[in-house]
């Protein structure tokens, strides 16, 4: 039986869940997130708690149970409380800067590299070397976090690159002189 699965979504004040057929809403001080959920799982909003059950044992049914109840539980979180993904920009030279909504990063490359939030998504720049990735859906947060991320990956060598906020990178060695 899944632990996660059967704990109960608290819904705090000031959010309401709505469920339609298999399209739950969830909408909070910070904003509104929509989404479908799988058709055979059974959701269920009680006063403040939402309670996700599945209808068999098989194994289709056991997996999606602690993911659906993952995805409905971020969601809540996201409209009280939002999502932050923290990026380290780490090389001489590397900088990131702020261009009405886009990200300005010269990373290295002949050119500055230009990103443009998704809507919904706020990038901040609190000094040249952090970014930070804003926003109440969790998985569209670090989907854009990956992708600056991707821009310059961090190498083993030197350290350089693009790293999250306290990512380890494991350094290698370099050549041998003789």
């Amino acid at each position: 039986m899944s632990r996660i699965g059967k704990k109960p979504i608290e819904v705090p004040s000031g959010v309401t869940v709505t469920l339609n057929d298999n399209v739950i809403t969830v909408k909070g001080p910070k904003g509104e997130l929509s989404r479908s959920v799988h058709p055979e799982m059974v959701v269920k909003v009680e006063e403040n708690q939402v309670v996700i059950e599945r209808p068999s044992d098989n194994k289709e049914h056991r997996s999606l149970h602690g993911t659906t109840r993952s995805i409905i539980s971020n969601m809540v979180e996201g409209v009280t409380k939002g999502y932050e993904k923290g990026l380290e920009l780490i090389g001489v030279g590397y900088r990131a800067t702020k261009s009405g909504s886009k990200l300005v990063l010269n990373v290295g490359y002949s050119h500055p590299v230009e990103i443009v939030p998704e809507e919904g998504i706020e990038i901040e720049v609190p000094s040249n070397t952090k970014v930070l990735v804003k926003g109440i859906d969790k998985e569209r947060v670090g989907a854009i976090a990956a992708n600056i991320r991707s821009v310059r990956l961090p190498e083993p060598y030197k350290g350089k690159g693009i790293r999250y906020e306290g990512e380890y990178v494991r350094r290698k060695e370099g050549k041998t002189g003789k």
